[in-house]
């Protein structure tokens, strides 16, 4: 008997794995819980689906909370947030600044390393349905394997996929954006009724209807978008379409998910009525607060990124969102206010935070330079707050909600309620006077006061026709830019790839 092991690793990391393949002239081989690869000799490949399928929940963490992934590419990118040099900090050659000023090309480290990361958890779904899992196992990867897919259509708009029988020789084969959008729609569709049903406050890092129907919503909201012929639009939006995400949002809100009274509580470890979908994690997103605070903070931070002054100020002054400062009572990280953090900082006791670089108080200023920034310069954000941070969120209520509005706005007609009276509804709740009209301009401005920072305003601006527009020291118009570059070792390891315009 042979004993061969097979190790394929795809250049490019967009897809990868390692497996034992057996054969022998006079073996009866058993095809349950395995693939036969006639091909290779009459061999098989084998895994545990439930192993595998904890190992794709795990590493959403590590894609849709580190600085260097996800939200790298739909926050840096946008207009709420940047990542100034600072001296020699956060010089890093270029790599963040090229972000902010849409100057990226298709060699970019974190584009490549986001590109990969993402694909080979999608090849690891493909794996797992190859597998024989369960009817719930099946279902929670085709909702996985929907939500690595969305993110890489959204980014990319091509989808590479390579099946587990293909030999290492096979090029994976490329989905468009149209058709890689039917391809999740049905995956999302096959799934449901096999998922549980999703009860606030329960099975978050697990996939459930409820945020089955999040990620419909989703889809179907930016169909337009997915769909359009050209990628930089103009994107046409469908009524029907629209009636689908009112749809799918209340079939949300009839499960008992709702708007909660506290903003952030919404990020701490309380069980609340909001989080639909969350990572598995061991321990908390320090990665949030420790990407923005200063050095000479408790805990200290990395002293990074920021929020633009703009952004800052589309918020009204008794709007809970914009967050307090430091409560000042003594307990642990108190001196690390919730929101946005500007002006003159203080320790836990209330004494004067010393800046220790420059040995005076440490004052956070609005403006913030893209290059030659002070430690001081730019308005830090705290969602997750250090003393009671909960769960890494991937879906919430709060965006529902939002979509609903929007969805109601562009044309839809079975909504309960008028979009300004939904939307109404939430600024209440969050402190904001109430609208009298609503334009497109509010919808885009109100889903940032209430999401910034969660991986979706990159996204959100190409919807609205504002990605290409200047701000700060962004002054790049490039409309190709909406979709970012197949990276370089991807197009070189398979010639299916066709670059996308612009670059």
């Amino acid at each position: 008997m042979k004993h061969i092991i097979f190790n394929i690793v795809i250049v490019a990391g967009i897809f990868s794995f390692s497996a034992g393949i057996y054969s022998c002239t006079d073996l009866n081989v058993s095809e349950e819980d395995s693939i036969v690869l006639e091909e290779l000799g009459g061999g098989s490949v084998t895994g545990d689906p439930t192993a595998l399928l904890s190992s794709v929940y795990g590493r959403l963490y590590h894609i849709f909370q580190e600085h260097t992934r996800v939200f790298c590419l739909q926050e840096h990118t946008s207009d709420e947030l940047i990542a100034p040099t600072r001296g020699t900090d956060w010089g890093d050659n270029g790599i963040w600044r090229v972000l902010h000023a849409h100057s990226w090309d298709a060699t970019h480290q974190y584009n490549r390393e986001t590109w990969n990361e993402i694909n080979s958890q999608v090849y690891n779904c493909n794996q797992i349905l190859a597998f024989n899992p369960s009817a719930q196992e099946k279902s929670e990867t085709l909702f996985l394997r929907s939500w690595l897919r969305y993110h890489v259509i959204d980014l990319w708009g091509q989808l590479p996929n390579r099946e587990i029988t293909d030999g290492v020789d096979v090029n994976p084969i490329v989905y468009n954006r149209s058709d890689a959008f039917d391809l999740i729609e049905a995956d999302l569709l096959e799934a449901i009724p096999n998922l549980p049903n999703g009860i606030p406050g329960s099975m978050r890092p697990k996939a459930t209807k409820a945020a089955a129907y999040a990620l419909l919503a989703k889809l179907y909201l930016n169909k337009a978008v997915y769909k359009a012929s050209n990628p930089e639009g103009p994107y046409t939006f469908e009524a029907s379409d629209m009636n689908k995400v009112v749809e799918y949002c209340d079939l949300i809100r009839d499960m008992g998910y709702s708007l909660s009274d506290n903003y952030f509580d919404v990020f701490s470890a309380l069980n609340n009525e909001e989080i639909i979908l969350t990572t598995q994690q061991n321990g908390t997103p320090s990665n949030r607060w420790n990407m923005t605070l200063h050095y000479g903070q408790n805990p200290s931070g990395w002293n990074g990124f920021t929020t633009l002054s703009d952004f800052y100020n589309s918020f009204d002054a008794a709007d809970q969102r914009i967050g307090s400062p430091a409560l000042k009572d003594g307990s642990e990280f108190s001196g690390v206010g919730r929101g946005f953090q500007v002006g003159p900082q203080f320790k836990e006791d209330g004494s004067v935070l010393i800046d220790n670089r420059t040995q005076i108080q440490l004052n956070f200023t609005p403006e913030v330079p893209l290059l030659g920034a002070t430690t001081a310069n730019g308005i830090r954000v705290i969602k997750y707050h250090p003393s009671d941070a909960g769960e890494y969120i991937l879906l919430r209520y709060g965006d529902v909600h939002l979509m609903k509005v929007e969805a109601i706005h562009r044309g839809a007609s079975n909504g309960d309620a008028s979009a300004l009276d939904l939307i109404n509804e939430l600024r209440t709740l969050r402190g904001e006077d109430e609208l009298s009209t609503l334009s497109d301009e509010e919808i885009l401005a109100e889903r940032g006061r209430e999401l910034y920072w969660e991986n979706w305003r990159r996204s959100d601006q190409i919807r609205f026709g504002t990605f290409s527009n200047q701000w700060q020291e962004k002054t790049n118009e490039d409309k190709y830019r909406v979709l970012f570059p197949i990276p370089q070792q991807a197009l070189d390891s398979n010639p299916n790839f066709v670059q996308n315009a612009g670059y």
